[in-house]
C-alpha cells in the first residue's frame, strides 16, 4: 500500500492540508480543538506517518547527530553512545551511530556520508584523525582526543592516572609497570608524575593494544622479564581484563589498577579496581556544545578512583 499522504488526512478531516500542517507541527498558527481532534483522528485512523526527514530539511535542521566511534564492540564506547543518545534524546535529538574498526580511511568515509545526510552535528569517539568537513558548517566534538579547531569532551587523563598510581603507592608498591596504548601520553605523563614525586624509578612500559589481547600480551611479558615489578597501571579495563588473565595463567600474584571504569571491571575476577570516566557528565556536554554550537572549546573533567579487589584492598 501507497504511504498515506496529507492531502487524504485533510480530505477525511475536512479541513484544509495548512491546518494538517498546523497540528502536525505544533503551529505557526493556532487551529480549534475541534478541528485538531478531526485531524488527530484522521491521523490514527489512516495511519499517518508524517515525514520527520523532509520536514527538517525545509526548517534547516534534522535534529540528527552523527557518532562514530572506532569499535562498536568496545565496553567504554558503547557506554558513551548510549549515554549521549539518552542526553540527546533529552533535547530532542536522534544519533545515528557507526564505527570505523580504527581504520582512518573508514573514519573520513563515514565522515562524508553522515555529513551527505545532512546532521546537525558530529560526534567523533577518539578519532584518528581531523575531520575533512569540506565546507560544512556544523558543530563537531571529538571526545576523549584533542583535534585542531574542533570541541574537545574527556576526562582529565593525567590527573586520574596520577591519582591511581599513588593508591599503588600506598599499598607499599615499589616497581610499579605501565601498560599504554596508542594516544595514551597523557595517561602515561600522570604515572611518570606520581612515580617521580615518590623517587621511584618509571623504567618497565609495556606499549601495546587497548584491547584484551594486549594486556594478555603485556602480562606474559612482565611475567616473563622477571622485572621485581610487583604492581601495573594499565591504560584501559580490557587491558586489565587481559593482565589479570595472563597472571593467573602463570600462578603470579599482581596488583592492577585501570583506568575507564566500565562494567566489564566491575565483573571479572577479581574485580577491578579502576579510574572512572565521567561517562554522563561528558555525554550531556557534548550535547550541550553540539546543541547550542558553541566556539571549539576543550572541556575536561575529574576522573573518579573507585577501589575494589584487584588493587590489593
Amino acid at each position: 500500500m501507497s504511504p498515506v499522504t496529507r492531502n487524504q488526512v485533510a480530505e477525511y478531516a475536512g479541513v484544509s492540508t495548512a491546518v494538517v500542517s498546523y497540528v502536525v507541527n505544533g503551529g505557526p498558527r493556532a487551529v480549534s480543538p475541534a478541528a485538531r481532534e478531526r485531524v488527530l483522528e484522521a491521523i490514527r485512523v489512516l495511519g499517518y506517518r508524517p515525514n520527520a526527514t523532509a520536514r527538517a530539511l525545509k526548517v534547516g535542521s534534522t535534529r540528527t547527530f552523527g557518532l562514530i566511534t572506532p569499535d562498536g564492540g568496545n565496553p567504554l564506547f558503547a557506554e558513551l553512545a548510549k549515554a549521549i543518545d539518552r542526553a540527546a534524546a533529552e533535547r530532542g535529538y536522534v544519533v545515528l551511530q557507526t564505527s570505523t574498526d580504527g581504520d582512518p580511511a573508514t573514519e573520513r568515509a563515514k565522515v562524508a556520508e553522515l555529513l551527505a545526510r545532512q546532521v546537525s552535528g558530529l560526534v567523533l569517539v577518539t578519532p584518528s584523525e581531523a575531520p575533512d568537513l569540506a565546507g560544512a558548517e556544523l558543530p563537531v566534538v571529538a571526545v576523549n582526543r584533542m583535534l585542531p579547531g574542533v570541541s574537545s569532551v574527556g576526562p582529565r587523563y593525567r590527573e586520574g592516572a596520577r591519582t591511581a598510581v599513588e593508591h599503588l603507592i600506598w599499598h607499599g608498591h615499589k616497581r610499579i609497570a605501565l601498560v599504554v596504548g596508542a594516544g595514551g601520553a597523557e595517561r602515561e605523563q600522570g604515572w611518570r608524575d606520581a612515580l617521580g614525586e615518590a623517587g621511584l624509578s618509571a623504567d618497565v612500559v609495556e606499549r601495546v593494544g587497548f584491547g584484551r589481547e594486549g594486556g594478555y600480551e603485556a602480562g606474559l611479558r612482565l611475567v616473563g622479564r622477571r622485572t621485581g615489578v610487583t604492581a601495573v597501571f594499565a591504560s584501559s579495563d580490557l587491558q586489565g581484563v587481559g593482565l589479570l588473565r595472563a597472571f593467573h595463567e602463570a600462578g603470579v600474584e599482581m596488583a592492577v589498577v585501570v583506568f575507564d571504569g566500565t562494567p566489564e571491571a566491575e565483573y571479572c575476577w577479581p574485580p577491578l579496581t579502576v579510574v572512572r570516566q565521567p561517562v554522563e557528565v561528558m555525554a550531556a556536554e557534548v550535547v550541550r556544545q553540539l546543541v547550542e554550537g558553541v566556539v571549539p572549546e576543550a572541556v575536561a573533567f575529574p576522573a573518579e578512583l573507585v577501589v575494589r579487589r584487584s588493587c590489593g584492598c
